[in-house]
């Protein structure tokens, strides 16, 4: 929390229209659930009556092997301390970008191809997302991104950039996928309102719907890209984490499908921060097709580098072949059973969810227990939820979804025994509002 100082006469020190903007989207539900789980947060031993943390897309299914490996193959610190320390190079260790390049490959099944020449590193995705906004579009122009969209991207894509959000409405008659008709309609509303159009942002898999774009949804939206003369930013932080990895197809694939046509204008953001559940790591990636986008990347990556000792370690764990194949191999296999736990866990207590493949999250439905269909009331749902329940889970509003009564709910985070409580939770929660309601 800021600390105001009054000035003698009442007078105030101004701050920059960045400081005072409220374009962070730190007042959204989104921020405001996580605020009620720190001040009471769940413990099965010190405090089982505590909010359980269901807003929070953090993979720690898989983290024993992670430690594992740490364990068998301790890092040495001393060993090339002094490069290290005093290594600068804002191209990042060559030895790291080879070993993200080949655990990028080796996540997609080898149908693409990546060079690490073109990887600029940075801290974390949100770093390489506002990186690529500040690079792609100026104050005032706007990106397209599809809805319902990660909460965060208020923040990180317009609130230091200047850069609007225009929503591509995606609704639940066809499953939230996109179409060219919600391209086109987003694409003109914007012009509608005399405001350039620079690019468009997607992310596959999606957050918060939990599922992969299909192999032609992504084939139009490139072809659009290319007809309008915009950018495409891919959003793949979920990639290692499609349970069904058969159906997750990257815009890399596409594109090599094509002979790199139109690839001048497609950029790839990667991190560790889900597949391999090391947020605190602040790793992340720009993948870009383009050299001006990469020259450029790479000069404004001074703003947000990642220290050398990280990249050493990492860069050993990604090149161990028998780690990452066990490792991705075994995270999939492990989301995929708590995927499956969470959904037939809510769907015995009446609930549905939109069918997912991916990710660490379902995108639950709740509109059938809406007094009315509007925000207000899913808001109203939504403290209930979290302070009768004591579940916090991200409204579908935060999300800036179109339809009432949809949240996103993870179920990585935590243990086994944590989600069998908040399930049970939740169905208590249900059984009392049906005898309310009859």
């Amino acid at each position: 929390m800021a600390i105001e100082i009054e000035q003698p006469g009442g007078c105030v020190v101004g701050l920059s229209r960045i400081a005072v903007s409220d374009t962070h989207g730190e007042d959204s539900p989104y921020f405001a659930g996580w605020k009620a789980y720190d001040e009471n947060p769940y413990d099965e031993l010190t405090n089982p009556c505590g909010v359980i943390q269901m807003g929070l897309a953090e993979n720690q299914v898989s983290f024993d092997l992670v430690e594992q490996y740490l364990e068998e193959k301790p890092s040495d610190t001393t060993s090339g301390f002094r490069e290290n320390a005093l290594f600068q190079d804002y191209h990042g260790l060559l030895s790291f970008r080879k070993a993200m390049a080949s655990f990028m490959e080796e996540i997609r099944g080898g149908r693409a191809k990546f060079n690490p020449e073109r990887i600029v590193i940075t801290a974390g995705a949100t770093a390489a997302n506002e990186l690529l906004t500040f690079i792609l579009a100026d104050p005032g122009d706007a990106l397209l991104v599809p809805t319902p969209y990660y909460p965060g991207f208020d923040r990180d894509l317009r609130w230091r950039t200047g850069v609007n959000i225009v929503p591509i409405h995606c609704t639940s008659s066809n499953n939230f996928e996109i179409t060219l008709q919600s391209l086109h309609q987003a694409y003109d509303e914007a012009r509608s309102q005399n405001i350039k159009v620079r690019g468009i942002l997607i992310t596959n898999p999606s957050n918060p719907l939990g599922a992969t774009i299909k192999r032609k949804t992504l084939e139009q939206i490139l072809d659009f890209a290319a007809l309008k003369n915009i950018h495409l930013i891919s959003d793949e932080i979920y990639s290692g984490s499609s349970f069904s990895p058969e159906e997750f197809v990257s815009v890399s694939e596409i594109l090599e499908a094509r002979s790199y046509k139109d690839s001048e204008r497609v950029h790839i953001v990667y991190s560790l921060s889900k597949d391999l559940g090391l947020p605190g790591f602040r790793v992340g990636t720009i993948y870009s097709y383009n050299d001006k986008v990469v020259t450029t990347a790479r000069r404004m990556s001074s703003f947000t580098l990642i220290s050398s000792q990280t990249q050493q370690l990492l860069a050993d764990m990604l090149s161990d072949k028998g780690f990452t194949e066990k490792y991705i191999r075994v995270n999939r296999e492990r989301l995929r059973k708590r995927y499956r736990m969470i959904v037939d866990g809510l769907d015995k207590a009446g609930i549905t969810c939109l069918n997912g493949n991916a990710g660490l999250f379902c995108w639950m439905n709740l509109s059938t227990i809406l007094d009315e269909q509007t925000k207000e009331k899913e808001l109203e749902l939504w403290e209930l939820i979290l302070h009768e329940v004591r579940v916090n889970i991200s409204p579908g509003s935060s999300c800036h979804c179109s339809e009432p009564g949809w949240f996103r709910v993870c179920f990585a985070n935590m243990s086994e025994q944590t989600l069998e409580v908040a399930l049970t939770r939740i169905h208590d929660f249900m059984e009392r509002r049906k005898k309310t309601h009859n």
